[in-house]
């Protein structure tokens, strides 16, 4: 169980630590433990007089500080909520003297988002005696799919790989959207459904045919047709499929194939922990690898990279990014 596990069970569990920080870049992880903590911490008769929201732009460290010392009023607590504090960054640390000996009948939780606290400061060390310190982390993209299964089990859903890969491929790392996404799937399908491609298709708009996805795999099995069928589909609807981030998707996808040909362990539960993918997938990497030698995947970086510049009018100012992705997929495969 990790830390941010350890620290939401506390919390489903009424056992409060009086100061939460919640620091860095993955603002799923930050939403979802004040969410928690608003929850729990009160009933909705007590959160009138004892919940208060600050914006660190619209506030002081003073402010909360003195509103931090106050009793809660018919309650056995109070919740004290501080959004956007990296506007604090410079006079955070004033906090450390209230971080070291905090009121015991307020639960102070400060949003600190995109940023991470200097450990060297006296704030810093203050909190993690005194609270909890939780560091929120972006998952790397591989890791994502994983995540999606694991947090849709927890809902009693599964999800065919697939359509976990499409997920990803549309929304990135974004745990929000994600999230998002998922909490609508839920409100159309039953529980125990199993997630399909076609569930996606239909409930979130994303194509099952014509997808990175799918272009990834027409590539790496040389399907020249129905590789320029999906390039042809991606230049009709440049909005929905930005040359930028289509580029950079191959771009992991031949660094993949160079990193199996590396391997010395071809074998499914090597290659999966080594590219950090679905065991699933395995097999479309080995074709891949054996369309694509070495020597011409390397070639293949050195080409994403060329068209990553024309796509950003380097050298290409006046061709179409349809037409770009057209030549680039060719080139490819040629």
């Amino acid at each position: 169980m990790n830390e941010i596990d350890i620290i939401l069970e506390e919390i489903r569990k009424q056992q409060f630590r009086p100061i939460y920080v919640l620091m860095g870049d993955e603002p799923y992880y930050i939403d979802l433990i004040t969410s928690e903590i608003k929850k729990h911490a009160l009933t909705e008769e007590e959160r009138a007089f004892n919940e208060m929201v600050f914006y660190a732009r619209e506030a002081s460290v003073e402010d909360v500080v003195s509103s931090a010392k106050r009793f809660p009023m018919m309650s056995e607590r109070q919740l004290i909520i501080v959004k956007e504090a990296q506007d604090w960054v410079r006079t955070i640390d004033q906090m450390a003297s209230y971080a070291a000996n905090p009121q015991p009948s307020t639960v102070l939780v400060i949003n600190y988002k995109y940023k991470i606290l200097d450990k060297r400061k006296a704030f810093y060390k203050a909190v993690s005696k005194s609270g909890a310190v939780v560091e929120c982390k972006s998952l790397y993209e591989n890791k994502v799919a994983h995540w999606i299964h694991d947090f849709l089990k927890q809902r009693k859903y599964e999800i065919v790989p697939k359509a976990a890969q499409m997920l990803v491929e549309f929304l990135g790392n974004d745990l929000s959207k994600i999230v998002n996404e998922l909490e609508k799937l839920e409100l159309l399908l039953p529980k125990g459904h199993q997630i399909t491609p076609e569930d996606i298709e239909t409930n979130i708009g994303i194509s099952k045919d014509f997808n990175v996805f799918e272009l990834r795999n027409a590539i790496g099995n040389r399907q020249l047709d129905r590789a320029h069928q999906i390039a042809a589909h991606f230049g009709d609807n440049p909005k929905m499929n930005p040359l930028v981030v289509t580029i950079g998707m191959l771009f992991s996808y031949f660094s993949q194939i160079l990193q199996y040909h590396a391997l010395n362990d071809h074998s499914p539960r090597a290659v999966a922990a080594a590219l950090g993918i679905n065991p699933f997938f395995v097999k479309d990497y080995a074709v891949a690898a054996s369309n694509y030698p070495m020597k011409y995947a390397s070639r293949n970086i050195a080409l994403l990279r060329e068209y990553d510049l024309k796509g950003k009018g380097v050298g290409a100012r006046e061709i179409p990014e349809g037409d770009l992705l057209k030549e680039l997929v060719h080139r490819l495969m040629h």
